[in-house]
C-alpha cells in the first residue's frame, strides 16, 4: 500500500449506526482511541440522532440528515503524531447515536393491592395492568440524566424506573377518582390519559415522553370476584326450582345411561301407579263383601243464646230453653225484638224460625181432664 493510500484511508472516515436489536437506545460509535478524522462524514438517519461530546461536555445534537465533520468547530483528529503540516491529535471526541423512534408493548402492572373506596362495596383492593410506550424526546438531556457514558444503553436499564412511576401514579390517580368499581371498564381510557398526564412532568425530566399508556384490566381479589360470579349466576338463573329441575333432566338425557334411567324411572311410574289401582281395586271389592263400617255421627248444632231488646234496653244472653219459659210467663211474645250473634240486625220473634215453634207448641192437657 502506497503512502497516499494510507493517508487518504487516515483522512476518511464513516459515522454511522444500524440498530438490529430493537431494545438499544442509545450506542457509541466505537473508534480505537476515540479518534475521529478531519473531514469524516456523519449520517444520521430516521428515527435517530447523534449526540457529539467534545473534552467530556456535550457540543452538539445532529438531527437526521448527512454531515461533514471539517467546520472549524470539529476537531482535527488523526493518527499522524508528526504530520509536518500541523496534523495534530491533542482532543478526545465521542459520537452517541440515540434512538428517538417509540419502543412498545411495555408492561406495566401493580405489584400490591391498591386499596380505594367504593360507593358501593366500601374499601376495596384493586389490581390493574396494562401496556405503554415511551420515545427519547430530548437526546441531551437523556445522555446526561440517564445514560452517562455507557456505551450500549438499552430499555430494559430503565423500563423498572419507568413502571414505578406508572405504578406510583396510577394508585394515585384511581384512589382521587372516585370511579366505582363496577363503571371502571368503562372508563379506562380515561384513566389511562389521567395516569399519562401525571406522569408526563416526571418523565420529561429523562428527556422521555410517554405517547401512549394502556390500561389493559381492572381486577378485584379472587375472592370478591368469586362472589360477585355466583351473584351474577343467580341472576341468570331466575327461578333457581325450575333451574334445578332442567339440570336434572340434562344430566339424564345427556347420554344413553340417563336415557336409561328415564326409561326406568318411567318403569317405575308406571308399575306404582298399577299397583296403586290394584290396591284401590281391591279396597272396593273387599268392602262389597264385607261388613260396612260404622259412620261417625256429624257434630251437634251449635245452640244459640239470645239477647232481648225491651223499653230501650237490652237483657241477656239466654238460651232457647230459657226463652221457651219466658214465652210460657208471657215475659216474651211474637213482637219481642231478639237478637242473636251472626243475625242481621233485630228482629221479632215470630219473625226468627228457631223462636217461632215457641209460640205454636201447645201445653199437653192437664192430668184427669
Amino acid at each position: 500500500m502506497g503512502i497516499f493510500d494510507f493517508l487518504s484511508g487516515e483522512f476518511i472516515d464513516v459515522i454511522h449506526w444500524v440498530d438490529d436489536t430493537r431494545d438499544t437506545m442509545v450506542w457509541r460509535f466505537e473508534r480505537e482511541g476515540h479518534e475521529i478524522k478531519y473531514g469524516a462524514k456523519l449520517t444520521v438517519r430516521e428515527g435517530q440522532a447523534a449526540v457529539f461530546v467534545h473534552e467530556g461536555q456535550l457540543a452538539d445534537v445532529f438531527t437526521p440528515g448527512l454531515y461533514m465533520l471539517e467546520t472549524n468547530n470539529m476537531p482535527i483528529m488523526t493518527t499522524l503524531q508528526h504530520w509536518d503540516h500541523g496534523f495534530k491529535s491533542p482532543f478526545k471526541s465521542e459520537i452517541y447515536f440515540v434512538n428517538t423512534t417509540r419502543f412498545n408493548d411495555l408492561k406495566w402492572g401493580t405489584k400490591n393491592p391498591v386499596i380505594c373506596r367504593d360507593p358501593e362495596f366500601g374499601p376495596v383492593r384493586l389490581r390493574a395492568f396494562g401496556t405503554y410506550s415511551v420515545k427519547v424526546s430530548e437526546p441531551a438531556r437523556f445522555l446526561s440524566e440517564i445514560v452517562g457514558t455507557d456505551g450500549e444503553f438499552t430499555m430494559d436499564e430503565i423500563s423498572f424506573q419507568i413502571r414505578n412511576i406508572i405504578v406510583q401514579e396510577f394508585s394515585r390517580t384511581i384512589a382521587r377518582a372516585g370511579i366505582p368499581v363496577m363503571d371502571m371498564a368503562a372508563n379506562t381510557r380515561e384513566l389511562g390519559k389521567l395516569v399519562s398526564q401525571e406522569i408526563a412532568a416526571q418523565i420529561g425530566t429523562y428527556g422521555l415522553t410517554l405517547p401512549e399508556l394502556y390500561i389493559e384490566n381492572i381486577s378485584l381479589p379472587p375472592a370478591v370476584e368469586e362472589v360477585m360470579d355466583k351473584r351474577s349466576s343467580m341472576g341468570v338463573i331466575g327461578n333457581l326450582n325450575e333451574y334445578m329441575q332442567f339440570q336434572a333432566a340434562e344430566a339424564l338425557g345427556s347420554d344413553g345411561a340417563g336415557a336409561a334411567a328415564i326409561q326406568a324411572g318411567l318403569g317405575a311410574g308406571l308399575g306404582m301407579q298399577i299397583g296403586q289401582q290394584a290396591a284401590n281395586a281391591q279396597g272396593h271389592w273387599g268392602a262389597r263383601t264385607a261388613t260396612p263400617a260404622q259412620i261417625a255421627p256429624p257434630p251437634p248444632p251449635v245452640e244459640h243464646v239470645w239477647h232481648i231488646a225491651e223499653n230501650g234496653e237490652t237483657s241477656g244472653p239466654f238460651s232457647k230453653a230459657a226463652m221457651g219459659r219466658k214465652t210460657t210467663d208471657g215475659d216474651l211474645t211474637r213482637d219481642t225484638y231478639v237478637w242473636t250473634p251472626g243475625q242481621d240486625g233485630w228482629q221479632r220473634a215470630e219473625d226468627v224460625a228457631e223462636l217461632a215453634q215457641l209460640f205454636t207448641v201447645l201445653p199437653p192437657p192437664p192430668p184427669g181432664a
